[in-house]
């Protein structure tokens, strides 16, 4: 139990100072008698599994922790980069930004800027990324992920989920029937758009129907 070991070493660190100022050889030996049982009790303690570290780190953070959402990206030959704006970042210790890379995932942690912390996980990138030759960079007012790439080849999204989105999206739209396709471009950018687009798209609507009961445009849209 981390906590458990955490007051023990506490109570080892108080029975020290206390035998630095005692003179009383009675004090001094029950003092010296209680320091060798702490020690030993300490030695006996179960070694921290790894849930328990995260747990105690999750612990040691203090404060609240935000997701961070929000996030640019673009790419070279050789490196996917993953830019996220987070204020006075660089005056942080740089211990305090990690990140910890997979193959097909990374995670970010932020500690303690100004009063919160601060994540970020990807996981299901789109391709397999070496972890030793990613690293993240800490610049003014931003932490910049390095994803470095295991083929050099082009990314079109991040992950893999953005991909079947647009899969998804993009066989709405490739449909048989060509003014169909149409038909649901226009829908989403209808749902989409503001008023403006709105009125736009129900004005053209109009016109085309008025045009078709004229017999300008013969086919059916």
């Amino acid at each position: 139990n981390p906590l458990c070991l955490n007051q023990l070493q506490k109570d080892l660190e108080e029975v020290k100072e206390l035998l630095t100022n005692a003179t009383r050889k009675r004090v001094r030996d029950v003092l010296v008698a209680e320091k060798q049982k702490l020690e030993l009790e300490i030695k006996n303690q179960p070694p921290l599994k790894p849930k328990d570290v995260a747990e105690e780190e999750k612990s040691s953070l203090g404060g609240y922790t935000v997701k961070i959402n929000n996030y640019g990206w673009d790419q070279s030959d050789k490196f996917v980069k993953i830019y996220i704006s987070l204020n006075g970042v660089q005056k942080l210790p740089a211990e305090n930004v990690q990140v910890n890379f997979t193959e097909r995932s990374f995670d970010l942690l932020v500690k303690n800027l100004n009063g919160k912390n601060y994540t970020m996980t990807f996981n299901n990138l789109l391709k397999p990324i070496s972890v030793e030759g990613s690293s993240r960079k800490i610049k003014t007012d931003m932490v910049l992920v390095m994803c470095k790439k295991k083929r050099e080849e082009k990314w079109d999204c991040l992950t893999q989920v953005e991909k079947e989105s647009k899969e998804k999206e993009k066989a709405a739209y490739d449909t048989a029937d060509p003014s169909e396709g149409l038909m649901n471009i226009l829908k989403k950018m209808y749902a989409e758009g503001d008023d403006e687009m709105k009125r736009t798209i129900n004005k053209a609507w109009v016109e085309s129907r008025e045009k078709q009961y004229k017999g300008d445009i013969p086919m059916d849209i």
